[in-house]
């Protein structure tokens, strides 16, 4: 899977299939994307290569852990998130791929802060917070 932000500046490809794949409706999701979720796939940092220059956001997440937002510097793309430095998984937008429909979201999270007007029809496993 391949792809970038709006300006070009980060290009990422990831081998493999993503370990989880979905939509987390989480306060912080929804801020950072001006809608009511994101679509996310995590996959090992070995199985994922990028070129450019991220720049960094971290936050106690709602989970009550920390959460790292990457994105392009010029453009403000979100393109990775991260927990801690010494996680060893890349959430990767879906957003962000050249070819969107390689996208296959299994599960929705943080569905109790999910607006009522963000509703998937997909009808894949919901949780109120991350699955155990």
């Amino acid at each position: 899977m391949k792809g970038g932000c709006l300006c070009g500046a980060i290009r990422y490809e990831a081998q493999g299939a993503p370990i989880y794949s979905g939509f987390c409706h989480c306060l912080d999701c929804q801020r950072a994307t001006g809608t009511g979720h994101s679509c996310y796939m995590i996959f090992s940092r070995g199985d994922v290569a990028y070129t450019g220059e991220l720049r960094a956001y971290a936050k106690s997440a709602e989970s009550g852990n920390v959460s790292i937002r990457h994105f392009c510097p010029t453009c403000g793309s979100q393109i990775f998130a991260s927990g801690p430095p010494d996680d060893d998984r890349w959430t990767v937008f879906a957003g962000t791929l050249d070819d969107p429909s390689l996208f296959e979201p299994t599960n929705a999270v943080f569905a109790r802060s999910r607006p009522h007007w963000d509703r998937s029809a997909l009808g894949v496993d919901e949780y109120e917070t991350l699955p155990a």
